[in-house]
């Protein structure tokens, strides 16, 4: 019975063979509480201010073109800093932006601009940072730790997933928005001070500065891999087609059930979690590309359940399964990436990453805002996964390299694997 349960529970290995990895555990857990707590709260002052699904869903066209260009710039700039610098000042600038929501929320008459100000900041310091956050595990994980390592941070992600729209609804539906951005602040406060114990992460001797032809060095190295270009173009078009968040305050509208829109956020949360909880399994995998495709097609046909389904609670089951194709198809994204991409195009890559999926999810909050202005909130969401799902499978048909990829054969993974123990002294 032991052995059986073990080979379902997550694996543990990276939390017992790299502490930086323990410290960023925690750290990230602390501020996805206080991010989602803001991430629920900022719509929710829209919604408030205007009652419009389309200012609700223009946050995600404020936030775009921010990411695009500080994703692509903190890739470069991840290659050629440190590290842990560049992490700990862009989570103290989140700090800063979560103050300015604050004092907002605390006028006598709050201010619609200021929110998509800080949406746009928020974007850019985000764009900044998480090239250097995910470089970063690469670099602290033993290589065959790397699927156990993309699901204890899935799983990471998830509690507070679950935790921070859960309270931050009720924080905002009986105290209002400003302690819900105090509370997000505080979690920031928290984050700087376990990022000052990371390790340095130094780029390597031979690094060059940040630049346009360094960026383009990180693109034409992705577009000469068709397995790495896969799995950003499946991604991008499951989150541009069908991602709904943005309107979900209408579809608990719609069901007659207000009560529910903290527990609509929370339900894709739960099936991550609960995707995460059994990943034992998925340190065995080594069909990565099919993990990208499946998880894809289960996100776009569970999608377009929430959207065809007037039950609420079957909504939400809905979505819970959306939220476990999702991590399916995150955590053979994330193994493909750290297990092919060399360490000197990490950060690069890792910027093209965040693009891969932080732009989809924007452009899916305009595309969802925009169509239930025009179509109604429940057929925006059930057409997004239907739409999804036909996607993805036309684009398997089109990426066979991608569907065949295996950890144990690949080229590209075989070497950055030698790589990696040829740098580990004896």
């Amino acid at each position: 019975m032991t052995s059986k349960l073990s080979a379902i529970l997550p694996d543990l290995s990276p939390w017992r063979s790299s502490a930086d990895f323990r410290l960023l555990w925690v750290q990230g857990l602390i501020t996805y509480f206080g991010s989602f707590m803001a991430m629920i709260a900022l719509p929710l002052q829209i919604k408030d201010l205007t009652g419009s699904p389309f200012a609700v869903g223009a946050m995600g066209a404020v936030e775009l073109v921010p990411l695009i260009v500080f994703g692509l710039y903190g890739g470069a700039l991840a290659d050629s800093a440190d590290r842990r610098k560049l992490i700990l000042w862009t989570e103290a600038g989140l700090g800063a932006l979560a103050l300015v929501l604050l004092v907002n929320a605390l006028l006598p008459r709050p201010l619609l601009w200021p929110l998509y100000v800080v949406a746009a900041g928020v974007s850019a310091l985000a764009g900044l940072q998480r090239p250097a956050l995910d470089s970063l595990i690469a670099r602290i994980v033993p290589h065959d730790e790397l699927t156990a390592a993309a699901a204890l941070n899935t799983l990471r992600w998830q509690i507070g997933g679950i935790a921070g729209p859960s309270v931050a609804g009720l924080v905002v539906a009986y105290f209002g928005h400003a302690p819900a951005y105090a509370i997000t602040i505080a979690g920031f406060t928290v984050s700087v001070l376990l990022c000052l114990r990371l390790a340095p992460a130094p780029p390597a001797h031979d690094a060059r500065k940040p630049s346009l032809r360094g960026i383009a060095e990180g693109a034409r190295y992705a577009w000469s891999r068709p397995v790495l270009l896969g799995t950003y173009v499946i991604d991008l078009a499951a989150m541009v087609i069908a991602f709904p968040t943005a309107i979900f305050a209408f579809l608990a509208d719609d069901l007659n059930a207000e009560w529910s829109l903290g527990l609509m956020y929370a339900a894709i949360a739960a099936g991550s979690v609960a995707l995460s909880l059994t990943s034992g399994w998925t340190s065995r995998i080594r069909r990565h590309g099919l993990l990208v495709i499946v998880g894809a097609a289960v996100w776009g046909v569970a999608i377009a359940g929430a959207g065809l389904l007037g039950n609420v609670w079957l909504v939400l089951a809905c979505l819970a399964i959306a939220g476990a194709g999702d991590t399916v198809s995150g955590l053979g994204r994330s193994t493909i990436w750290n297990q092919t991409i060399p360490d000197e195009l990490r950060g690069r890559l890792a910027g093209i990453e965040v693009l891969s999926y932080s732009v989809g999810p924007q452009l899916g909050q305009v595309r969802a805002g925009a169509m239930a202005g025009w179509t109604g909130t429940r057929p925006a969401v059930w057409s997004g996964g239907l739409v999804c799902a036909a996607a993805v499978g036309l684009l398997a048909a089109a990426l066979p390299r991608l569907v065949r990829y295996d950890a144990t054969t690949d080229e590209d993974a075989l070497r950055r694997r030698a790589e990696k123990e040829a740098a580990v002294p004896s």
